[in-house]
């Protein structure tokens, strides 16, 4: 392979086929303590977002569909006009343009992986504003 293989919309695709999330690399916005990864195929993103108590995770929209599903942790959730709180297994639905976000609930961070379709730039815009984090583990 010479160089990096893209996907249509011009993002760099994985080349892994199986992967553990210690083994990619990360990053973090210092002033609100998120953290994220993120993993590209051909149609879709693969995202795995870490929130610390208390944290918000902010009101958006954005023009494409979002599929996420709660990890760890508690989260009161509103996705366009249904607020709830959610925990471990419970997931959310964020059809493109749908304001959604919310709070995370008690004392551990909430971890949730999102997938977003399909695959462009605009999320890797959102990353560049973090701080890189390297893998720590077997990577």
């Amino acid at each position: 392979m010479n160089g990096p293989h893209l996907n249509e919309h011009g993002v760099e695709m994985t080349s892994r086929r199986i992967f553990a999330w210690d083994e990619l690399d990360g990053v973090r916005w210092d002033d609100e303590g998120v953290e994220g990864q993120i993993i590209t195929g051909e149609h879709m993103h693969l995202i795995r977002a870490v929130y610390p108590p208390g944290a918000v995770y902010e009101i958006h929209s954005h023009p494409h569909e979002q599929f996420s599903l709660l990890l760890e942790g508690q989260l009161r959730l509103t996705v366009g006009n249904e607020t709830r709180d959610i925990g471990p297994g419970d997931g959310w639905y964020a059809p493109g343009g749908v304001p959604h976000g919310g709070l995370v609930l008690g004392g551990y961070p909430a971890v949730f992986i999102d997938v977003y379709s399909p695959a462009t730039t605009w999320i890797m815009g959102e990353l560049a504003s973090a701080r890189p984090v390297p893998a720590v583990g077997r990577g």
